[in-house]
């Protein structure tokens, strides 16, 4: 006689969140295999100002709490520096899955500060038209729609970097970008099927 291991609802409802963060998360995440250490943390430039390290988060995501991991600033903090992926004695993709977690938050609408992702959507719009970031025009538009009183400040870093040539007045438009444009298409095309 087969006996079915049937889990108890809640139960289901926390592993649930770990397989959709899991399957939607690019390559093979390892999330599962977080033991908890906390060595992300301690790695990241960016763990002072995130409410929640990214072991907390990954606790959250084990427990299941959806909306309180998607509405967490921690994914927005990460700068992708790879720091907490390189340390991590699992292997676990943390980037990638901050990355995912954006993806599900903005899908969702369930972040609490629109700030990051505008952020984020200025810095995408700018790459599909030139090929590349514009650091002129996506900290005017960021700064004018969040920080405007900010912009005094700046101003004369902004100005030094504009005397050394560090940043244009008008964008740098990459070469063939054309050929981006049908990598991102594809790109796009495939997180559709997937």
């Amino acid at each position: 006689m087969v006996v079915a291991q049937v889990q108890p609802p809640e139960m289901a409802d926390t592993t649930r969140f770990l397989e959709e963060v899991s399957a939607r998360t690019a390559g093979v995440s390892r999330l599962e295999m977080c033991i908890q250490c906390g060595t992300c943390g301690g790695s990241c430039p960016s763990a002072d100002d995130m409410d929640h390290t990214p072991r907390m988060l990954f606790a959250m995501i084990r427990a299941g709490m959806k909306d309180e991991a998607l509405r967490s600033n921690t994914p927005w903090m990460c700068v992708s520096c790879y720091h907490c992926v390189v340390r991590c004695p699992q292997g676990v993709h943390i980037a990638d899955v901050m990355y995912t977690l954006k993806g599900m938050a903005e899908d969702a609408k369930s972040y609490r500060d629109k700030t990051p992702p505008h952020f984020a959507s200025v810095f995408v719009g700018q790459v599909e038209t030139f090929g590349r970031s514009w650091e002129l025009g996506l900290t005017a538009r960021h700064y004018l729609r969040h920080f405007i009183l900010r912009l005094p400040r700046m101003t004369p870093m902004a100005i030094g970097l504009f005397m050394r040539g560090r940043i244009g007045i008008m964008p740098n438009r990459i070469h063939q970008r054309k050929q981006l444009h049908a990598i991102l298409s594809k790109a796009e095309e495939l997180e559709k099927v997937s």
